[in-house]
Formats: C-alpha cells, structure tokens, sequence
C-alpha cells in the first residue's frame, strides 16, 4: 500500500498556490474577443464610409489600437497611425459598430446557453428514465430469486428450549444472548450488559454441546461473528470488542460516539488515525487518502474499482454487462491517473466524460502502464454506445459525493497521511472510519465508495502483510470490528473474510441491522463457521 502523498515539484498539480485554469482560459477568450470586435468595426466602418478597408488595418495592430482607443476614444486617426486618415471613418459611425456586434454576441450567447440547457436537461430526464428502469429490472429480479437461508437464521430469533436442559422459568423472560456461532440475533437488552442466560439451540444435537460452554456477555473480537441487531444493542458488543482487542484494529462505524468513548484507550496501544470524510467526528486530525494509490499495479486498481462501484452496482444479472464495463473503464482510468501522477479529481473528470481518450494515450505511451490496459479500455469507450453510456452513468453516480468540499478534501492526501497509513498495522494502531449510515446507496452513495474502498484496502494490506510472514499470519492480529457495515461501507468480499480471515490473523466481527440487510446487500451468506 504505497502512498503519493508528496507534493510533486514543480508540476502543480494539486490546484493550490495559482490561478485557476478557467479563470484564465476565460481572460483569454475575452481579451480575443475584444480584439476582433475592434478590428471588424474599424474595417466596416471604414468599408461603408469610403467603400474600401483601410489599409494598415490588420489584427497584429488591433492590440495597440485599442490601448490608444482606451486613452483617446474620440481620436480613431491616432489609435492606427499607419493608416491614412481618409481612409478611417468618424469615431460615431466606429462606435455604433462595435456596440451592435457586442449585442449580437450576447444575444447568441444568451440563445447557445438556452439551447445547451435545454438539451441538458432532455438528457438528464432520459438517464433518470433508465435509472429508475433499471432499479425496477433489479427489483423484479430480485423477487424472483428464491429466499434461502431464512429458516436457518430466524431459528435463533425462535429458540425451541430443549427437555434435556430444563432452563428455569426466569430464563424463559431473560433477554437472548449472542453466542460462539457462526450467526448470531440480537435483542433489545434491559441494561448495556444483562446477565448471561442458558444458551439454547433449535436443533437438538447441538444443545448439548453448547450447554456446556456458558456464553460471554458479549462477542470475543477473535470469533469471526454476524451480530443481527439494532444499534443501541450492538453499540456495547462494538465498544468492548474495541477494547479487548490487543493488536490492530480497524474499526467501521456509522456512530461516532465509539471513536469518542473508545479513542483514548486505542491510544495508548498505537496511533489512532480517523478517516471522516463527512466530518462526523469532533477532531480536525482526519485522514486523508486517494483513491488512486497503489493503482500503479493493474490487479490492484482492479480491486479498487470493484470496491469504489459496491455500492451502486446492480446485482441484478441482466445488468451485470453493464456494471463490468463501468469496473473496466474505472480501473483503466486509476491506473492512468496513478502511473501518471494526476490527482483523483482527475479520474471525477473522465468519468465525466471530459477529454474521453487522454487515459488512452497516457496508458499507450506511458513507459509505466501496464500492456493491454490501453486496448481494453478503447474497445470499452469504443462498443456498445449505450451500455458504455449507462457504465460511466454508474461511475459518475459513485462520485457525486465529489461536489461535496469536505469530500474533496479527503481525497487530497500528503505524504504524512501516507505514512500513518501504511504504518499504523505494524505500530499496533487503530484505524476508524466512520461515515453516515446510507440503506439505499443506488441512487445517493454519498462518501460510501471512498469508505468501501479504504476499507478494502486496508484488509488487503493485511492479507499481504499475512502473506510474507513466515506463519502466514498476521502476529498479532488485526482486529475487524464492521459495525454497520452493510450501510457504511458494504466490503464486496466480506463473506470471504468472514470464512477465512481467521486463518490470515483477521479475526472478523460484522455488525448488521437484520439478516435481510446482509442479504439485500450480498449474493453469498454471511456464514462462519463455529468457534473452537
């Protein structure tokens, strides 16, 4: 996980420190404009008094002129002292041109403008029609997929007491407690931490052997768990399994009361970086990250794009074409951005669609690009109009968050951000990032592909990490406490993290409001399996 955050000498690319480049590209445009403004009023004015064009008058010269117009406005035969005066017509006749021409510019301006809005709004109504098809395709899709798995999960909502056990009449009142297993339910409790009950199974093989093991009043962090509840029940299980975790620890949340009450204690074990792009939290000290870091490498800018599009990706299969071109064009566009050394905001603007075939030829010429990138994203530009149309429509949906300063300025990282990040695993710190609870992301993402993907990242930096140690596992492990991870930053490989992020020195906790959340959100079930 490597950073750019270093300013880069004398390129400038950040946007700080100068003029913008359409205030000047504006400057210019009217400074043209004005010169040739004069100079056809000064040879028409010439041309209707003597029926000829004056010589000498050129638009080399129209620059001078009007300086000397500016100074005298009466005396025309000064401002072109090459050309004869007889030639040149009175400063009345001059004026009269040069104001008509100006509001006929205007008027055409006014009209061009009306014309362009009129033709912008036609076609943001037509991709409002196909978006709200498509979310009606989804959800038919959707409806037809069978509901497998319910009976399962809602056994734990419905505990059947086993005879054997015989649990004592209070038990019966007591609230459920969640338990070692691979799914978990959680109920509203009567205090933030009730006693343990009985723990009790529907299936009647596994009663007993539970009956042995009396439950810990909340989760270990070391259990890879799926806590179902709502979040003034999961906020305790959140809160002590921050606590007790003795390694790493990375720490997604929508509530920003467990960064609070939560920090000081992590502080004293390693940094504590907070990534808050929607400035939840009550700290100036916030991370900042690109998006684009680390997209020197294909596979990686590969990942990447999947996580920024979890969010808004159809999971309907009729549009899966459509979402895989959007993953192609993004992934072309990070990794040109990233060998080239452009910020994130320039990846906002090809998805845009401004200068549609730069990433092109950056990737084709680019001693660093990797071979192939650059013919696979023309033939993505170049096929399917409409299907490349709807993908960079999903792109730009993933990024409008961007309109947002603070967002912006999240993305804007230096090179001590850089630093703590790729640091703070080995220094035993904590990561939090924490973001605004969104249930349905398709159509208002919001910051959640940045949360997705910094998230990602950082897991995938932990398997990495796992991978070049001699035991194949991170030592001491990094802690995962997902709260609300289905409606702040929806991992797309959460349940192979769940299966096998124990096994990496992963230990996974996921915090979700219901099983229907989990399901809503991802194809595959969010199983584990049962602790030791």
């Amino acid at each position: 996980m490597t950073g750019h955050g270093g300013a880069q000498p004398g390129r400038n690319r950040d946007g700080t420190g100068g003029i913008p480049d359409g205030l000047l590209i504006g400057l210019l445009v009217f400074l043209l404009g004005l010169t040739l403004l004069a100079w056809t009023a000064t040879g028409l004015a010439g041309l209707l008094t003597h029926g000829a064009w004056p010589q000498g008058v050129t638009l080399a010269e129209t620059p001078l002129a009007i300086r000397r117009l500016v100074e005298a406005p009466h005396d025309l035969p000064a401002a072109w002292p090459a050309t004869p005066a007889g030639e040149l017509s009175g400063y009345g006749l001059f004026w009269g041109l040069f104001i008509g021409e100006l509001m006929v510019l205007v008027v055409l301006t006014v009209f061009v403008m009306g014309v362009v809005a009129r033709w912008r709004g036609v076609r943001s109504w037509q991709r409002a029609q196909r978006l709200e098809q498509l979310e009606q395709r989804q959800q038919e899709e959707l409806q037809r997929q069978p509901d497998q798995g319910t009976r399962q999960e809602y056994a734990y909502e419905a505990p059947v007491p086993d005879p054997a056990t015989k649990p004592a009449p209070a038990s019966r009142t007591a609230p459920q407690e969640p338990t070692l297993v691979a799914t978990e339910h959680l109920t509203e409790p009567q205090h933030p931490y009730p006693h343990p009950a009985n723990p009790v199974h529907a299936a009647a093989d596994t009663a007993d052997a539970l009956a042995t093991v009396p439950p810990p009043t909340v989760p270990s962090p070391r259990a890879r768990l799926v806590v179902y509840g709502p979040a003034a029940t999961r906020r305790p299980t959140v809160v002590q399994a921050i606590r007790e975790a003795d390694g790493p620890a990375l720490v997604v949340t929508s509530d920003p009361s467990v960064w609070a009450e939560t920090k000081d204690v992590r502080a004293k074990l390693g940094p504590v970086l907070v990534y808050d792009p929607g400035h939840l939290c009550d700290t100036p000290a916030r991370l900042h990250w690109a998006p684009t870091v680390g997209c020197e490498l294909p596979d990686r800018a590969a990942a990447r794009a999947a996580a920024l599009l979890a969010p808004v990706r159809p999971q309907a299969d009729i549009d899966a074409a459509t979402a895989d071109t959007a993953e192609t064009l993004l992934q072309c566009w990070l990794h040109a951005a990233a060998v080239d050394g452009r910020p994130f905001r320039q990846v906002h603007r090809w998805a845009l669609g401004g200068s549609a075939h730069e990433p092109v030829r950056l990737l084709r010429t680019h001693p660093k690009a990797a071979s192939g990138l650059a013919g696979l994203l023309e033939s993505a530009l170049t096929a399917h109009p409409e299907r490349r149309e709807m993908a960079q429509e999903l792109t730009v949906r993933a990024f409008g968050a961007l309109s947002s300063v603070h967002i912006r300025d999240a993305c804007t990282p230096n090179r001590a951000d850089a630093l703590a990040l790729e640091s703070f695993v080995d220094e035993g710190g904590t990561l939090y990032v924490v973001g605004e609870p969104i249930e349905s992301p398709r159509s208002g993402p919001g910051a959640m592909p940045l949360l997705t993907a910094l998230t990602s990242d950082v897991v995938e930096h932990g398997r990495r990490m796992a991978a070049r140690s001699p035991a194949g596992r991170l030592d001491p492990p990094m802690t995962l406490v997902l709260d609300d991870v289905a409606a702040v930053a929806p991992l797309p490989r959460l349940p192979e993290l769940l299966a096998t992020g124990q096994a990496h020195g992963l230990p996974t906790i996921a915090l979700l409001r219901s099983p229907e959340q989990g399901r809503a959100r991802w194809t595959q079930p969010l199983q584990t399996p049962s602790a030791p």
